[in-house]
C-alpha cells in the first residue's frame, strides 16, 4: 500500500478530488508543482512514466469479517542476573535497538578475572607437565645416562680387578692384610651395585614414564580445565546479553545498583515480525485456517495496509466471551527510527471466516492510500491528441492511467480483494504509482502475474 500527494490544480474536467496530506508534503502550495515537473510535464512537453503493471483478475475467495486485535511482539524477554553483584556498566536505554547476544548490562568481575588468571597459569603449568611426560626423556640425557653407566661399569671393573690382586697377595703372604682383603672386597660389591643401578636407570629411561603416571597427569589437567570452564562460565554470567535482536522497551537498574540473582535488569521485544491478536467467536472460528493470508489495518498507520498470515489458533475459548484467540504474523518494517508496527497498536484484522464467492483481486501494492478514499491507478488507450506533446526519441506511450476509489476486502496472499469500478480486462499500475497525475502517460516496464487458483484460507 502506498500514501499519495496531489495537486490542487487539477485539470477542470477532473471531478475526483484528494485532499493534500501535510504528511506526505511539507509545502502544500508547492506540491503539486513538484510533482508535475517530476513525473509528468517538463517545460510544455509531456514525459512517459515507466512503470510496472498487473491485470486486474477474479478469484474465489472467503468473505471476510473484520475483528479489533493489539499487535504483539511475537517475542518478550525479562533478562535477569544469573549472579549477585554490582551493576559497572549499562550501556542501554529504552528503545534502544540490540542484536542477539549484545551486552544489556555488565557486573563488577575484578575478584573472579584474578582468579582465572591464577586459575589459567594452574592450568599451563599441569598442561606443561604432561607434555613433558608424553614426550619422553631426550636424546642427549640418555646419553648421558648411558654415559654415567659406563663409569660406573669401569668403576666396578675396577674394583673386582683390585679385590682379586689383594687376595693372591694375601695368599701368598706377599703383602697385605685381612682388612685390606675385605675392603677391596666391599668396594666392589659396591661398585658392582652402582653399575646395576645405573644400567636400570638407562633402561627405565629408554621405556618412558609409565602410561599410569600419564594418565594421572591427564586427569589433573581435566581437574584444572574443569575449574577454568567454571571460572569462565561465572564471568559470563557477570555479563547480562540480549537473547535476540530486538528492542529495550524497560530500563530495571543503573549503574551502582547492587542486583541479586533472578533481579530482572532490562525487557527486550522483538518486532522484527509482530502478532495481531483477536478474539474470533466461537460460531466463526470454524473458517479460520492456519496459513490463511489476512488483510490487516492499522488506524495509527492509515497509509499502510498490511498483509500477515494466520499463525496461532489457540484451541482453548475465553469461558465467558466464547471467542479464541488468533494470532496474525506480520513482517514489521524497520525503519532507522524503528519498527513501523510498535507492540499496544491498535489494529483491525480481516479474517476470512464465511464462504467462498468471486471477488476482484488487485495486487497489495497497487493500492494507494493517504487520499479520501483508498484507489488504483487504471491504465487506459492513449488518444492521438495525447501523442503530440510526446518526445519522438523517449519511450512509446502504451497507456494513459486514471485514479478508480475502492472499498478493501479480504487478503488473498499479496493480492487484495476490492469492489469499485473495475473489470477483470483492465491493468493497474503496481509500481511508479506514487507520483501519477490523472492522464500520466506510461511506458510498461513488465507485466506481473496475477495469483494462482488456490483458496484464500487454506487447509478446506
Amino acid at each position: 500500500m502506498k500514501s499519495s500527494c496531489f495537486p490542487t490544480f487539477l485539470p477542470r474536467n477532473w471531478n475526483f478530488t484528494v485532499p493534500l496530506q501535510k504528511s506526505h508534503c511539507f509545502l502544500p502550495a508547492f506540491c503539486g508543482l513538484a510533482l508535475l515537473a517530476s513525473s509528468s510535464i517538463a517545460f510544455g512537453q509531456a514525459r512517459v512514466s515507466p512503470v510496472v503493471v498487473a491485470p486486474v483478475t477474479e478469484r474465489s475467495v472467503a468473505t471476510a469479517q473484520t475483528f479489533v486485535g493489539t499487535v504483539m511482539p511475537v517475542k518478550k524477554s525479562s533478562v535477569g542476573s544469573a549472579v549477585d553483584g554490582r551493576v559497572a556498566e549499562y550501556p542501554v536505554n529504552e528503545g534502544d535497538r540490540v542484536s542477539k547476544g549484545a551486552p544489556l548490562a555488565k557486573l563488577l568481575t575484578e575478584t573472579i578475572n584474578l582468579s582465572i588468571t591464577a586459575a589459567e597459569a594452574e592450568l599451563k603449568l599441569r598442561q606443561e607437565e604432561l607434555r613433558e611426560l608424553e614426550n619422553g626423556w631426550r636424546k642427549e640425557e640418555i646419553l648421558q645416562a648411558a654415559a654415567r653407566m659406563e663409569v660406573a661399569r669401569a668403576r666396578r671393573d675396577y674394583a673386582v680387578a683390585r679385590a682379586k690382586r689383594t687376595a693372591q697377595l694375601v695368599e701368598r703372604g706377599q703383602s697385605g692384610t685381612l682388612d685390606q682383603l675385605e675392603e677391596d672386597r666391599s668396594a666392589s660389591v659396591a661398585a658392582e651395585q652402582q653399575y646395576e643401578s645405573d644400567r636400570l636407570a638407562l633402561e627405565l629411561m629408554k621405556q618412558g614414564p609409565r602410561p599410569e603416571k600419564i594418565e594421572q597427569a591427564r586427569a589433573k589437567v581435566a581437574e584444572q580445565q574443569a575449574i577454568v570452564s567454571q571460572l569462565q562460565d561465572q564471568l559470563k554470567k557477570h555479563t547480562m546479553i540480549s537473547p535476540f535482536d530486538g528492542y529495550v522497551v524497560a530500563e530495571r537498574t543503573e549503574i551502582g545498583e547492587w542486583v541479586t540473582r533472578g533481579q530482572v535488569v532490562a525487557e527486550v521485544v522483538y518486532l522484527d515480525e509482530v502478532d495481531v491478536e483477536a478474539h474470533v467467536l466461537d460460531t466463526q472460528i470454524e473458517h479460520v485456517r492456519l496459513g490463511a493470508s489476512v488483510r490487516v489495518d492499522v488506524p495509527a498507520l492509515k497509509s499502510t495496509v498490511f498483509v500477515g498470515e494466520v499463525k496461532v489458533i489457540t484451541p482453548q475459548a475465553d469461558v465467558r466471551s466464547r471467542t479464541f484467540p488468533v494470532k496474525v504474523r506480520i513482517k514489521n518494517v524497520i525503519r532507522e527510527d524503528g519498527p513501523l508496527l510498535k507492540a499496544g497498536m491498535l489494529a483491525r484484522a480481516a479474517l476470512p471466516t464465511g464462504e467462498q464467492r468471486q471477488s476482484t483481486l488487485v495486487p497489495k501494492d497497487a493500492i494507494v492510500l493517504g487520499g479520501q478514499a483508498p484507489l488504483v491507478w487504471v491504465v487506459g488507450p492513449v488518444d492521438e491528441a495525447d501523442l503530440k506533446g510526446v518526445d519522438p526519441k523517449g519511450p512509446k506511450p502504451a497507456g494513459k492511467v486514471r485514479p478508480v476509489p475502492v472499498e478493501l476486502g479480504v487478503a488473498h496472499g499479496n493480492w487484495i480483494a476490492v469492489s469499485g469500478a473495475l473489470t477483470v480486462d483492465q491493468q493497474v499500475v503496481v509500481v511508479g504509482n506514487e507520483r501519477l497525475l490523472p492522464g500520466q502517460m506510461i511506458s510498461v516496464l513488465e507485466t506481473r502475474k496475477p495469483p494462482e487458483e488456490t483458496s484464500a484460507t487454506p487447509g478446506k
